[in-house]
Parts: C-alpha cells; structure tokens; sequence
C-alpha cells in the first residue's frame, strides 16, 4: 500500500473555511487507514482553529500573509519555506487543484505526493506529483463537497466510513463562547435562532429587508431571539440591520474568532443563514440548520442529513453559477424569493426542535 510505512502525511486544503470543514470526513479515513501515522494539515491563516480539538489531527501549518517592504515579505516567506522544509513530510496529499497547493507539494520535498488529475490545468500542475489519481465519475447519490476530497484516498485504496463533517470545540473555548451569550442577556438553556445574512459573496445574499422581516416574524410567531453573527467587516451591516428591527435580536458579529464562533453555533438551536461557511460549521458541531440557496448549488453544497433544511430559489436558471444576474453581482433569484417560502421552512425546523430543560 502508497501508505503503509508513512509516519508524516500532510494535507494540502487552501480553500475556504468551508472547504476545511468539507474535508474533515478525508482525515479521519486516512487516519484509520494509517494509524501509525501523524496527520498534518496546511491551510490558510486563521483555518488552522477549526481543527485544534480534532484528534485525528497531529498539528496545522497556515499560510500567513506577510506584510512590510518586499524584502521583508520575501526575506519571511524565506524562513517559512525552510521550516516546512524542515517537517520532513513522507507524503503530502493535495486535495484542490490550484497551483498553491501543487506548489507547496513539491517545496515540502516529500518522496511521495498525490494529488487528483485536472485537463485543462497548466502542464507543470501534475509534473509536481509522483502519483496522480482519477477517479471514476460522480454519480448522483456520490454529491456533496465531502466527496471532493474523499473521492481522491479512496483512489488511494482507503475504505470510507462516514462522509458528515464534524468539528470538536475545546471545553475552554465553549465557556468563552458562553460568557459572552450571558453577557448579550442570552440564557444558553432557552431557545435562540442563529442568522448569518452575510457572505463573502453578496450575489450570495439576501436583501437585508427580508431579513428585518424573517427576524420580526419569528420573535412574533414562536417568541425566540435572534443572534446576528458574522464578522469584523460586516459588524456594521449587522448592527444597522438589528437597528431596523422590532423582534428581539442580539448583534454579535465580530465579537468572535473562528473557532468561538464554532461554539457559540454549538449553543444555538437552528441556525438559519445564506450560503456561506457558517452553515458549514453550525451542522458540523451538531446545530440543525435552514440554508437559502440562489445561484449557487446546494445538492453540492448544503449539509447533508434530516436536520438540515435548504430554501432554493423557484427560477428554472437555479442554479447558474453565476456572479450574480447581467454581471450585476445582484442575483435577482433572491431578490424576488418570498420570505413566506424561507417562513414556512423555518417553522418546519423550529417545530422539529425539541424545547431545552428549563433552568432550575
């Protein structure tokens, strides 16, 4: 077996968080097949967090930005090339196809590296592998991103047991997650709904009024609060948008890191948002979860399982793939989805939800 006398394997994903989160049922597979083995993973700056409290995993290399004068840029980048150097990989698998990633493969000087085979991709991409793979064709019960990567190591001869990611969040890191709720005037035994109306995308988005309205309806209909999250940048557009509403909602966009914001979907009932990482990660640590769908799809890319919900635009262009409508960066699908349609799914979910224990 490729695998067999390895001791140190790493795991090329620079994707996004939601990618990292995807590819958590490739570690584990890997992990049974090569017990003897330490799993390292690299990422890009910050990603690393997600997978702190993951067993499976011996420890994370991230990709900073470096910032200063070019020399300094250079002169770190430098010192980074040599420390990885210096982990002395046996086999590195890289499970995208950019060139980042084929390149760091082959600056890691492992005697073994695998990646898929792309066409269409520059020449010298697979030059930089030992050992590329093609997998059969998907079929149709075979989507969802999982099988993005888990569809590379089973070339590799691995048997797959699962392919539902999941994320572990330290004890440590819950109860800071948890102060912060009590400090909003969130009891962690009621029931709140978490809302994520934001993406990297906003072709991916909602329009906020809709969001005003889905908020006010459910602390009218069922009496439950609304936590806002995001980040940094978006805690404005948070802010202005729990200003337009009536209902009970909290803003806590950018008030967490990473991995706090994993905990803190942890404590929420169902989490209810756009296509962006953080559905990813609410379903992934075990939070039930509604997902509003536009241009991009989500038989690809909606958490998978009976407690997870998808809204999808009714539009027979659904889904194009597309940046937005007219290169507009609008997508008029959401613009023009009924809140009653993302209502009526929400009810569903709440109803489905069991209450909490009171408190004594």
């Amino acid at each position: 077996m490729l695998f067999e006398n390895a001791k140190k394997i790493l795991l090329i994903q620079l994707g996004d968080i939601g990618d990292v989160v995807w590819m958590t049922p490739t570690l584990w597979a890997l992990k049974a097949a090569c017990p003897q083995a330490d799993l390292f993973v690299l990422l890009r700056e910050e990603n690393g967090a997600l997978l702190e409290a993951d067993t499976a995993v011996s420890g994370t290399i991230e990709i900073k930005k470096y910032r200063g004068s070019l020399y300094e840029r250079l002169r770190a980048q430098s010192r980074f090339i040599r420390d990885f150097r210096r982990e002395r990989f046996d086999m590195v698998i890289d499970l995208r196809a950019d060139d980042r990633g084929a390149i760091m493969a082959r600056l890691s000087g492992a005697p073994v590296r695998v990646a898929q085979h792309y066409q269409g991709l520059p020449f010298w991409r697979n030059l930089f592998f030992t050992k590329l793979v093609k997998p059969r064709p998907q079929e149709k019960n075979d989507r969802g991103a999982a099988e993005q990567s888990l569809r590379i190591v089973r070339e590799l001869g691995i048997e797959v047991q699962a392919a539902v990611p999941r994320l572990w969040v330290h004890e440590e890191v819950k109860k800071s997650a948890s102060i912060l709720l009590r400090e909003a005037g969130i009891d962690i035994p009621s029931r709140w709904v978490s809302l994520n109306p934001f993406s990297r995308w906003s072709y991916k988005e909602l329009p906020y009024h809709k969001w005003i309205e889905i908020i006010d309806w459910i602390w009218e209909e069922f009496h439950i609060v609304s936590v806002i999250i995001g980040s940094e940048a978006e805690s404005k557009k948070a802010a202005k948008l729990a200003d337009g509403c009536s209902g009970k909602v909290y803003n806590l966009a950018g008030r967490t890191n990473l991995v706090e914001l994993a905990a803190l979907l942890g404590f929420s009932s169902l989490h209810i948002g756009v296509d962006s990482a953080a559905p990813h990660i609410a379903a992934a640590v075990g939070t039930s979860t509604v997902t509003i769908y536009g241009p991009s799809d989500w038989r690809e890319w909606a958490p998978r399982g009976e407690h997870h919900r998808v809204v999808v635009a009714e539009e027979e262009c659904v889904p194009c793939y597309r940046k937005g409508c007219d290169n507009s960066n609008v997508s008029r699908c959401l613009e023009n989805m009924p809140v009653e349609k993302i209502e009526e799914t929400i009810r569903e979910a709440l109803i489905s939800i069991p209450l909490p224990p009171q408190s004594a």
